[in-house]
């Protein structure tokens, strides 16, 4: 079974990222997430997670860590193919699916920072699916204060002995195994006492809460994580103990332009849908896009959503070269959050009452477009980040 997804609106400047084999790609993208992923909304949001063996079936078709090298399982190739998963995720109105999370985020850090044997021991299964990653940062009553977390890991010989709880995960409910950010050392500068290490999830004392309730994304995997006394061997330290807040700065930026990628992606796939509609809808016997102010609207969008576009992929050409800062990240970030939340506004409006109902697609981007302004650093930190640089 597939979803008939609009195609989005034509771009006015045309996009120059991807070649042949970046399409090629893209088509099998685009098929699993419209026959795998979209017709299965309600199932998913009602257990509150996605089938497990979709995870396997995205393996078999290369859709997991295709940036991981070949020798562990992945394809080798430039982060155009992470780019194009995600936006084909978004175009489709998938907020229930971890990959992104699971193979541009969790793989990188053990890609980036783990050591050969960690390597050979998780990179092959995440990229096959028989391993679902998650990333365990944020706590009760912390939220972006990375350096104020309080789950700790005390030595105890060749193990340490891991207490604290996770909230917010991604994946967590399915997870095979988390990075979980942990507190190791007592210095007064907090960010020293961070270190990142691996928890398998069959580990004693390592709880899974039940999935949070949410006010969207209703269909995604995001839990509780708990560690009572878990004992974890010290080679399963990502890098050097107190290097963890290091760490995850140099990821953040790739995370933030993630979330601008998915964004931009989503604006464009509700300005497709809207568009759709208002054709086929009457008001008074004439199409609603025959109104001026229908008319006006669809071009105010069309017109910011490209502005964004451009941005993001100007920003993606310097993912690729490697050169961009962190300031353009958190711009990418919060503004395209905020975009999208502005885009799918407007839209519902237009759609009228059939906007507020939850078979539309519509009603469900209203609220599952909404976290995209807290997670990955609220937009208001990133405000503040970008501000530093001035």
């Amino acid at each position: 079974m597939s979803v008939n997804v609009p195609q989005p609106v034509a771009p006015m400047i045309p996009r120059t990222l991807f070649n042949a084999d970046h399409e090629a790609f893209r088509a099998t993208a685009r098929r699993f997430f419209e026959q795998e992923m979209a017709p299965h909304y309600e199932r998913f949001a009602e257990q509150q997670h996605i089938d497990r063996n979709l995870w396997n079936k995205a393996g078999e078709l290369g859709l997991l860590c295709p940036t991981m090298p070949e020798e562990y399982g992945g394809s080798g190739v430039d982060r155009l193919y992470s780019v194009i998963l995600m936006e084909e995720q978004a175009r489709v109105g998938d907020s229930a699916s971890g990959f992104a999370l699971h193979s541009d985020i969790v793989a990188n850090y053990i890609n980036n920072f783990g050591n050969e044997a960690q390597k050979q021991a998780w990179l092959p299964k995440m990229a096959t699916g028989e391993v679902v990653g998650a990333i365990a940062m944020t706590e009760p009553g912390t939220g972006s204060d990375l350096q104020a977390i309080r789950t700790t890991a005390v030595e105890d010989g060749d193990d340490y002995i891991v207490n604290g709880s996770k909230i917010f995960i991604t994946n967590g409910y399915l997870c095979d195994m988390a990075v979980v950010a942990v507190k190791t050392g007592t210095s007064e500068k907090g960010a020293q006492n961070v270190s990142l290490m691996i928890i398998e999830a069959n580990r004693p004392g390592f709880s899974k809460g039940k999935p949070l309730k949410k006010v969207g994304m209703h269909g995604q995997d995001t839990a509780e994580l708990f560690f009572d006394n878990v004992r974890v061997p010290k080679s399963n330290l990502l890098g050097m103990e107190g290097m963890g807040f290091i760490m995850l700065m140099k990821e953040l930026a790739w995370e933030r332009m993630m979330i601008g990628v998915i964004c931009i992606a989503g604006a464009e796939g509700a300005l497709a849908t809207t568009v759709e509609y208002v054709k086929q809808r009457k008001a008074f016997g004439k199409p609603v896009s025959s109104f001026q102010n229908t008319r006006f609207k669809l071009a105010e969008m069309r017109s910011e959503i490209q502005i964004g576009r451009v941005f993001v992929d100007r920003c993606l050409e310097q993912v690729i070269k490697g050169e961009l800062s962190v300031e353009a990240a958190c711009a990418a970030k919060y503004w395209i959050s905020d975009l999208v939340s502005k885009v799918v506004d407007e839209c519902v409006q237009l759609h009228g009452g059939y906007g507020y109902m939850m078979e539309y697609p519509i009603a469900r981007a209203y609220i599952d477009t909404r976290p995209n302004r807290i997670y990955g650093g609220t937009n208001e930190i990133m405000k503040e980040l970008i501000s530093r640089s001035i």
